[in-house]
């Protein structure tokens, strides 16, 4: 793989990654029309990954770092919890045990640990299905399709209103769940979350903001799971630059693209990219018998 290509794959991802119209997919369909040959490598999609990760972390750094400060609190407070129960009560008061979700940042903290978990289970058990849904152009195609149709009905939802202290764990694990999903290619990680916490009655601008901070642990999870394939590739140090290359090309694009992504949530124009998705998905499905042969 040249370093054009690396750059054209990065650009590729650092768009799709964040608008709703799935990086995997567009991968797939350019890997597979252009004849683009990553080798299979796992190093260069996990670097890919790590340029819009990158971003992630620099629009919502604000959020991550309270957040973070607040599961050491929580934390803390769970073993200040554990060692009153433990230790013998000699007065007749009432133990205090402390509240854990208190606060909204709390539980935001608890609402990504439990719609972690089922994204978690269906990547790994659903892995080689993944992996063998990419090598064609109709399963990325008719993901699109389904991505486009969802967009299109989550522009149609009037009462979204919630912030984290109204959202309930059942629908923590169902836009889990919906992010599972999202790893077929073709179906769109936040155009699914997003829509899903639309669904749900999130408020918009904070459905956005959950589904950006949501993929943080999923793509941290995927990447500790990949490790020990990246060890056991031959790298060059020709095929690092590329991928270096490849990483800033996925890290600058994905900036506009999640800056684009949210006025568009917000100004409820996520119909635009549902024709978008609807169009590409017809695209590829005719590709499979026009440049697949």
């Amino acid at each position: 793989m040249s370093v054009l290509q690396a750059i054209f794959l990065g650009i590729v991802q650092g768009l799709t990654e964040f608008l709703p119209v799935s990086s995997s997919g567009h991968l797939a369909i350019f890997q597979n029309i252009f004849h683009i040959d990553t080798g299979g490598s796992i190093a260069f999609d996990v670097m890919l990954h790590v340029g819009t990760l990158f971003v992630v972390f620099l629009v919502y750094w604000k959020d991550i770092c309270k957040l973070v400060a607040e599961a050491f609190r929580m934390l803390y407070d769970c073993f200040f919890n554990l060692k009153l129960r433990l230790t013998r009560n000699n007065t007749e008061q009432p133990r205090k045990y402390r509240r854990i979700i208190r606060t909204n940042y709390r539980k935001f903290v608890a609402l990504v640990i439990v719609s972690t978990i089922p994204t978690g289970l269906i990547g790994y058990f659903g892995r080689k299905l993944i992996e063998d849904a990419s090598a064609t152009l109709i399963v990325p195609g008719i993901c699109l399709l389904i991505t486009g149709i969802i967009l299109y009905l989550s522009d149609k939802v009037e009462n979204c209103w919630k912030i984290p202290k109204d959202v309930s764990w059942g629908e923590g694990v169902l836009i889990g769940i919906a992010q599972g999903f999202a790893t077929l290619p073709g179906i769109s990680r936040s155009g699914t979350t997003i829509s899903a916490c639309t669904f749900c009655g999130f408020e918009r601008k904070f459905a956005v903001k959950y589904s950006f901070i949501l993929s943080i642990p999923a793509i941290l999870g995927a990447a500790v799971l990949e490790l020990k394939d990246i060890a056991a590739e031959s790298l060059s140090p020709s095929m690092l630059g590329s991928y270096a290359c490849g990483m800033i090309a996925a890290a600058v694009f994905g900036y506009i693209s999640i800056r684009i992504v949210g006025k568009v949530v917000l100004s409820r124009k996520m119909k635009v990219f549902a024709f978008y998705c609807f169009a590409v998905g017809i695209f590829a499905i005719a590709g499979q018998f026009i440049f697949m042969k």
